[in-house]
């Protein structure tokens, strides 16, 4: 997949010269409703062997129309990681639009001239609710109006299950919550923090359950604190293992939050290392303990849980 940045306006040496299926949204997340719309994108552009290019922008639509803080708003998925996913379900070229002062201003009408003719777009795939500004005068039914008949549009309806739609929002409220399994139905795969293993107090090491200690972006959302089942990805092989999200309570008040991982029958000093750490199951909050037994009983049953756990719901090969 090649993955070509746009600024407005573009240039069409900045652009895939051929024709193309364009998929349409900002996929934080890349959820299993997102995955309907590359989907029905990709049957298209099999139907008329052509490649299949998404669009997305370089940060949350709102941050721009909203005059939101950039640093308020955190994604499901980085950049890097939303490029891994689209890789992932078939994306031949992914589009990432710089949100802009310029590029803000476009009127509807100019907009789907230059980001959809423009960008050689035979059909347009998007999801029910996709706009292309102001919701009343550029959703999908004022598309139609819109392409002038220069090209398909094709709108895949909502994605719901049990609980309700499935959204970003609502992918979010579960992780918030630590409705894990909830979230991770909803994402259709399980989800995952990037992050880079740093130094911490070492006070695991110090009671036989040394700890990874990672360092996150901050436009990651974590989610709520306690602890959990994870894995994690470490140089190619996947290691099994308990997370606390938290700020250590038992070992004073006013802490930082931190992420730790305790991986199971795990000997070495991973420092520097970049990994992944994919979360499978709220197990419990963070709780305070009267003293250091208490805590290690815990923690010695949070890994058994975890090993139980796992040997029946990972879909990764054990290291």
């Amino acid at each position: 997949m090649e993955t070509i940045y746009l600024h407005h306006p573009y240039k069409q040496a900045d652009i895939y010269p051929g024709k193309i299926v364009l998929a349409l949204g900002f996929f934080d997340g890349v959820h299993r409703g997102h995955q309907a719309v590359i989907e029905a994108a990709r049957k298209e552009a099999t139907r008329l062997q052509l490649p299949l290019a998404v669009m997305t922008f370089n940060m949350a639509p709102r941050i721009m129309y909203q005059q939101i803080r950039p640093e308020e708003v955190t994604y499901l998925t980085t950049m890097v990681e939303k490029q891994r996913l689209m890789a992932q379900f078939g994306v031949d070229y992914l589009y990432v639009a710089q949100l802009t002062s310029a590029f803000s201003k476009q009127a509807p009408q100019d907009f789907v001239d230059q980001y959809m003719v423009g960008l050689n777009a035979q059909s347009v795939v998007a999801g029910f609710d996709y706009t292309y500004g102001k919701k009343d005068v550029a959703n999908m039914t004022t598309l139609r109006d819109h392409s002038q008949g220069r090209f398909e549009i094709i709108e895949v309806p909502q994605l719901a299950d049990e609980d309700g739609k499935v959204g970003s929002t609502e992918i979010r409220q579960d992780l918030d919550t630590g409705l894990l399994q909830h979230a991770n139905e909803k994402l259709g795969y399980i989800y995952s923090l990037d992050g880079i293993v740093v130094h911490g107090e070492k006070r695991g090491r110090q009671m036989g359950f040394p700890t990874a200690n990672l360092m996150i972006p901050s436009e990651s959302l974590i989610p709520k604190e306690g602890v959990y089942v994870v894995e994690m990805l470490l140089n190619g092989s996947v290691y099994q293992g308990v997370a606390s999200i938290g700020t250590n309570i038992t070992f004073g008040e006013n802490r930082k939050r931190t992420v730790e991982i305790f991986l199971l029958d795990f000997h070495h000093e991973i420092y520097g290392e970049e990994v992944t750490v994919y979360w499978h199951q709220y197990l419990r909050p963070e709780l305070k303990f009267d003293g250091m037994e208490s805590l290690i009983a815990k923690m010695n049953d949070d890994a058994t849980q975890a090993k139980t756990y796992l040997e029946d719901h990972s879909p990764y090969k054990k290291a």
